[in-house]
């Protein structure tokens, strides 16, 4: 589901699992955001082209579809923008709209924590399980992770930990994470991407910690940085 476009024969049913993440997303946060998602899911079930990854529409009809003015359609185009929810495939030029594309992998960042409300059959789809077994009741049964090794790291026991309590969670955010010796016997956690690792201090850090500090590591000086490429 992480991939930059959605192809293949289950794109009829993700285009409603990705409808269906921001709405619950949005569901439990305050209004601003609701208002946002709202005319965003609007906004692409009345103009996006999920074949071709494009959304093609100018700003006088954007505020018509949202029964706002032009300067409205800016603002909130400009912080779904900073969200990563759409991006500039090709800028406006004279005569000829913008050209955006959907940012799926920070829609399903910024979505995965908000999966479970939706049922364990969607937090696999999400995942990216395809046509899972069923089970019984209609419950779909995460794959055990194995329990780690007697001398693995403190890291590695509160990753495992996490992944028990939340499997979608842990896969979305926390399996991605390389664990750096920190100052003063504390822990650096390593993210993918600057958002990631911010996203991650904002609102999960108490969880992390709290893993941690189960493994038996007293308070640790733990800080959560982006990695550094090249």
């Amino acid at each position: 589901m992480s991939q930059a476009r959605l192809a293949g024969r289950h794109v009829s049913s993700r285009k409603y699992d990705i409808l269906t993440a921001l709405g619950v997303h949005a569901c439990g946060r305050d209004k601003h955001l609701q208002r946002l998602v709202l005319r965003f899911i609007t906004l692409i079930v009345a103009r996006y082209n999920w074949q071709a990854d494009e959304l093609a529409v100018g700003q006088r009809e954007i505020a018509a579809l949202w029964s706002v003015d032009e300067r409205t359609v800016k603002r909130e185009m400009a912080k779904l923008r900073d969200l990563g929810w759409i991006t500039v495939k090709a800028a406006a030029v004279r005569g000829r709209v913008a050209i955006h594309g959907l940012g799926l992998e920070r829609i399903l960042q910024a979505t995965a924590e908000d999966w479970q409300a939706v049922g364990r059959d969607f937090e696999a789809r999400m995942q990216g399980a395809t046509e899972p077994a069923p089970q019984p009741g209609n419950v779909v049964a995460f794959p055990r992770t194995a329990a780690p090794a007697a001398d693995a790291s403190v890291w590695d026991r509160a990753r495992h930990r996490l992944a028990q309590e939340n499997p979608a969670l842990c896969a979305a955010w926390f399996d991605g994470l390389e664990p750096r010796e920190g100052q003063g016997g504390g822990l650096d956690l390593l993210a993918p991407t600057r958002f990631h690792a911010d996203y991650l201090a904002t609102h999960h850090y108490n969880r992390l910690l709290d893993a941690l500090m189960r493994e038996g590591l007293g308070r640790p000086a733990l800080t959560i940085s982006a990695r550094r490429h090249g």
